[in-house]
């Protein structure tokens, strides 16, 4: 349902929040500005874009150079990325920082293909040559265990690695970039050629997107998860509703979640055009933040008065499990309208799916259904730790079993090395890569023609509880009939 001016009850709450920052040294009384102009009201994107060009407002629309705290680039784009920084700065030039540079192989890692490995080997060079901190290698493919610098997804392991703070400016050469937006800092995807730009001088000419504001009350259902609101909402303003504007997510339905259920939600927004997406920090925000970077930060909120170019209110209590049906994120059904569709696989990872929380929920469903699987289930853990989690972790209210226990039980495929493995295709030796036209129900976040692989294969991207409920069935399904 669209309203005309819902407003967030989390928008104003700098009072109550305890927030990590920079401290300002003492100052003389600030003249008045030479161009007279009136500060005014602004959404918590153009507030990271007005502190980070320097200008005491911004305006939708307007085109600003802002400065960037943190470049992450990959194993497909990182090799072209380097190479137009080489060829338009020089051989010789260096980066502008090279603790800000964050270099994570994930892509197509676990694969005989040559020049998939050579891409990883020239990543390794270029972290060489300009002593990039944060290059998290992998040299032994045989065994990721053996490779403790590898850490797999790199939106996953952005976070997990303290590089997500509120406040801050990350650019990366992948579209999912926006996935960080959950910690309320400006993310989102740039192509080599800007990246290359990013890496000689640390700005950027970007214009400023107006805001839409989605606000999601009411306390989630047992049966609903993260990927069924953004699943939902993608189907509410469809793949172009966002086109180059940034989506907030507030409510007490997101203040409820935790920080790998905001990322899912903001995982997607490019799903529907959307230039980057936006959570309001909390506390549970502080608290995984500062369990992994003793790093300060400042975190932003949106005025009361903010202008947004449209504002969206769901009830998620009302809401029911949906998938989007082949071939766009945006074709959305619900789960028991599609129950006659017969499957030939499950897929359980990716940024977007393969986090501790999408396991564990996974698991939870599994073992109360207590059967085995009907379809091949396939399972890709995002990172090392969340494949560390799967077989150490209990889960909740199962008896002290582990995911890993619960999923061998149920007759799943072992889970594999931690990539993004099958989300995008990849070479042909790819684990779980769709070589045949099959029906696969999948916790990804793309379902185009040849995403997974064959171009005729079919994808429905669904939550992990519809996942598991669907590997069970045999049939996509609604996880209300295990549950």
């Amino acid at each position: 349902m669209k309203t005309s001016a819902a407003k967030s009850s989390n928008v104003q709450r700098r009072s109550s929040l305890k927030v990590s920052c920079v401290s300002a040294s003492p100052s003389s009384a600030r003249s008045p500005a030479s161009t007279g102009a009136v500060k005014h009201a602004m959404t918590m994107t153009e507030k990271i874009l007005a502190k980070h060009s320097d200008n005491a407002g911004v305006v939708p629309g307007q085109n600003i150079w802002t400065k960037v705290d943190k470049l992450m680039t990959h194993d497909v784009c990182g090799p072209g990325t380097f190479g137009i920084f080489q060829k338009e700065f020089g051989e010789n030039a260096q980066v502008w920082d090279n603790e800000k540079v964050v270099i994570i192989p994930d892509h197509y890692i676990f694969t005989s293909d040559p020049r998939a490995n050579r891409n990883v080997d020239i990543l390794r060079e270029v972290a060489d040559k300009y002593k990039i901190k944060y290059f998290y290698d992998i040299k032994d493919r045989g065994d990721f265990k053996a490779n403790p610098d590898y850490k797999g997804v790199c939106h996953v392991a952005l976070a997990q690695e303290g590089h997500c703070k509120p406040g801050e400016v990350l650019f990366g050469t992948d579209s999912h970039t926006c996935n960080a937006g959950a910690f309320g800092q400006f993310a989102t995807g740039v192509g080599n050629t800007d990246a290359g730009f990013i890496l000689g001088t640390g700005k950027l000419l970007i214009k400023v997107p107006p805001t839409m504001r989605f606000l999601m009350d009411g306390q989630m259902p047992d049966y609903l998860l993260a990927k069924d609101l953004i699943l939902h909402i993608i189907g509410e303003i469809t793949v172009s509703g966002g086109t180059y504007k940034a989506m907030e997510f507030c409510g007490s339905a997101i203040e409820g979640m935790n920080m790998e259920e905001r990322m899912t939600i903001c995982n997607m927004v490019v799903e529907a055009g959307g230039k980057n997406g936006m959570c309001p920090p909390d506390q549970t925000t502080y608290d995984y933040v500062q369990e992994r970077t003793s790093d300060p930060f400042e975190a932003v909120f949106a005025d009361a008065a903010a202008k947004y170019i449209a504002d969206y209110k769901f009830d998620v209590t009302k809401l029911e499990p949906v998938v989007a049906a082949p071939h766009s994120p945006d074709n959305r059904k619900l789960a028991r309208e599609c129950k006659d569709v017969k499957i030939d696989r499950v897929y359980i990872g990716s940024c977007t799916g393969g986090k501790t929380e999408d396991f564990m929920a996974a698991a939870k469903l599994l073992h109360k259904a207590g059967s085995e699987v009907r379809v091949p289930t396939y399972l890709v853990p995002a990172t090392q730790k969340v494949w560390g989690d799967v077989y150490t972790l209990p889960v909740p209210g199962c008896g002290g079993l582990t995911a890993a226990q619960i999923f061998e039980a149920a007759g799943c495929v072992t889970p594999a090395a931690p990539s993004c493995a099958a989300c995008l295709g990849g070479p042909r030796d790819t684990f779980a890569r769709m070589n045949e036209p099959e029906v696969c129900v999948s916790t990804t976040n793309r379902n185009f023609p040849g995403r997974m692989g064959h171009k005729e294969g079919q994808i429905y991207l669904a939550s992990p509880y519809t996942a598991a409920a669907s590997a069970l069935k045999g049939f996509v399904c609604d996880p209300r009939e295990y549950m």
